[in-house]
């Protein structure tokens, strides 16, 4: 007997504070159907991404270094997307050509001052990963990209010294081929599965 009103109590406690929340309309929105009272919840969208496919253990510890690679230089892909198109926004209202050249002076010397020794200490394979991650994120390749703000010939000086490291700043960023483990890795981490 004791049992059973410890339960009823519990219960009652319980509706009369799920009851107390749904009036007060602090917690749930409240929608009324054909007069009854429904809870609207709003729920965010879950995306559910298969396992990546691995082939050997081999290839699943590329993936492990490529996580920890990815989550290192993707803040800085990004980075580079955003200060891109603050640039493009800052010189659109610049009209004399020297005044942009000042201005990208200006905005490559605070960058550096900024990033530069971060960017130093990238390792071979982060540094390839963030040039293919810079062409995802700004749609140009970082050839193109130095080329537009610097000139053709520091463009032409940064790819000479890029393939002296077996790099190329002209690399393409190919999500459905090469780097269809990059996409895989970028798509949880944008789940927060990562």
């Amino acid at each position: 007997m004791r049992f059973i009103l410890s339960i009823l109590i519990l219960l009652w406690v319980f509706i009369t504070s799920a009851q107390t929340s749904i009036d007060t309309n602090k917690f749930v929105k409240l929608v009324i159907v054909d007069s009854d009272t429904l809870p609207q919840i709003q729920i965010d969208e879950v995306f559910i991404i298969a396992p990546f496919p691995f082939k050997n253990k081999r290839q699943r510890r590329r993936y492990t270094r490529l996580v920890r690679d990815i989550k290192k230089v993707y803040p800085y892909a990004q980075l580079a997307n955003k200060v891109l198109k603050d640039l493009e926004k800052s010189l659109d209202t610049i009209t004399n050509k020297r005044l942009q050249k000042q201005h990208i002076k200006q905005a490559d010397k605070a960058l550096k001052k900024r990033y530069g020794n971060e960017l130093k200490r990238l390792t071979i394979r982060q540094g390839r990963i963030l040039i293919k991650l810079i062409d995802r994120e700004t749609g140009s390749t970082s050839y193109e990209l130095i080329k537009d703000l610097k000139g053709g010939f520091s463009a032409f000086m940064w790819q000479s010294l890029a393939r002296l490291f077996g790099e190329n700043l002209k690399a393409d960023y190919d999500a459905d081929g090469e780097d269809k483990m990059i996409e895989h890795i970028l798509l949880r981490i944008h789940n927060h599965q990562l």
